[in-house]
């Protein structure tokens, strides 16, 4: 055991590459059966088409902001999880071109785009300066180039720490991690406020990119320990990964979960509070016809059942509870970026499509295919970080 703790260059059997194949497999096909949707009804595909993107270009901006805050504050639950990140940010040129589609949709999903819509509204009016199309565009160029300028560094710097061992590697990632996290909120803000925001032109919140950013950190966390609890049966993570790591990851996405319930419940209050009708709108749109049971699944299932599991150390130890409540909690984090986009456009009225489901399945098709494939790239445990022996001596407490 000890052996295999302290491999040199540890690396996932090749055999665990297999399930890319077959996630691509349905990804295309879903896209496929999509793709034929799109002729017949495209706005209800350019809505769907929405909501896939956002979910999944959220689990890889959100695990670079886990990866980057790691590097900053240390730490034995972040060396366990470090590779599983890492592939997750890889995916981003996927995402990229994922978003191209919905430049041809932006007449169909945003009314600011829409130029008797503008002229009618005074306060639309007033916004042209930020919301027009090709300061969108800019504005989603400007932020995915920032987030494939720090994803590669940060890559490059720690495949260059598993070929030697120098302590220079480590202080230029805690200080890209430093401006990263800058740049991730800054970036993450106005995205949010474009992609999803200003689908209801008229409402703002300034909370909402905080909102998004601990949703998406909490997406990727249970996202990379679901694959860790899954690679703790093989070499070299067998090895390494202990009751007290687990417990570790435990209490992190307890942490999150806890943040994101603070953020979401301070908007919910300080709008209601307000008692402004162009602001309570957006909640009533998400708490009537339907949607309000959508609401309550969300508080149950993404605040109380993970709340109460991840509270116990024992549940935390055991792989098979932490591994389920990380997968309630990315199933949740799906169904909270739903309720935020699709009310948008239903007006209060809960209207599901085959595509809401059809089209994220397709989009995550391809991209568990790309992050199989980013698994089987590199080492898996970075045992060149400086602190990798502590980390693996915390596990043997």
């Amino acid at each position: 055991m000890t052996a295999a703790r302290s491999a040199p260059d540890p690396r996932l059997p090749a055999d665990v590459g297999r399930f890319a194949k077959p996630a691509l497999v349905v990804g295309v096909a879903a896209l496929a059966v999509c793709a034929a949707g799109a002729v017949a009804r495209p706005d209800q595909f350019f809505r769907s088409y929405l909501l896939a993107f956002v979910f999944w270009n959220g689990l890889s901006i959100g695990a670079m902001a886990v990866l980057m805050l790691q590097y900053l504050t240390g730490g034995a639950w972040g060396i366990a999880i470090r590779r599983e990140l890492e592939a997750a940010t890889r995916t981003l040129p996927l995402t990229a071109i994922a978003f191209l589609p919905l430049l041809a949709g932006l007449h169909r999903l945003y009314e600011w785009t829409h130029a008797e819509a503008m002229a009618a509204d005074e306060l639309l009016r007033k916004k042209a300066l930020y919301l027009n199309t090709p300061f969108f565009v800019a504005r989603a160029v400007v932020a995915f180039a920032a987030w494939f300028a720090v994803a590669y560094f940060l890559n490059r710097w720690s495949a260059a720490q598993d070929e030697r061992a120098d302590p220079a590697l480590s202080r230029r990632l805690q200080l890209l991690s430093g401006g990263g996290l800058v740049v991730y909120a800054l970036t993450t803000t106005f995205t949010s406020v474009d992609w999803v925001m200003s689908l209801e032109p008229h409402w703002y919140s300034t909370m909402y990119g905080v909102l998004f950013m601990v949703g998406q950190a909490l997406g990727a966390l249970a996202l990379a320990t679901i694959a860790v609890v899954l690679l703790s049966g093989r070499e070299p993570v067998s090895g390494f990964l202990s009751g007290r790591h687990r417990h570790d990851l435990g209490k992190m996405m307890f942490a999150f979960t806890m943040f994101w319930a603070y953020v979401g419940f301070s908007q919910y209050l300080i709008v209601w509070s307000g008692n402004l009708p162009e602001e309570i709108s957006w909640y009533t749109a998400r708490l009537r016809g339907g949607w309000g049971w959508v609401g309550a699944a969300v508080l149950l299932l993404h605040f109380v059942l993970p709340f109460l599991l991840l509270l116990s150390r024992g549940a935390n130890r055991d792989p098979r509870t932490l591994a389920a409540a990380a997968a309630l909690l990315l199933v949740m984090r799906f169904v909270d970026v739903a309720w935020l986009v699709l009310p948008a456009f239903s007006k209060g009225a809960l209207r599901l499509d085959w595509m809401d489901l059809a089209a994220p399945i397709g989009l995550g098709g391809l991209w568990l295919a790309f992050y199989a494939r980013n698994l089987t790239a590199r080492p898996l445990l970075p045992v060149n970080d400086p602190g990798f022996q502590e980390a693996l001596a915390h596990g043997r407490d």
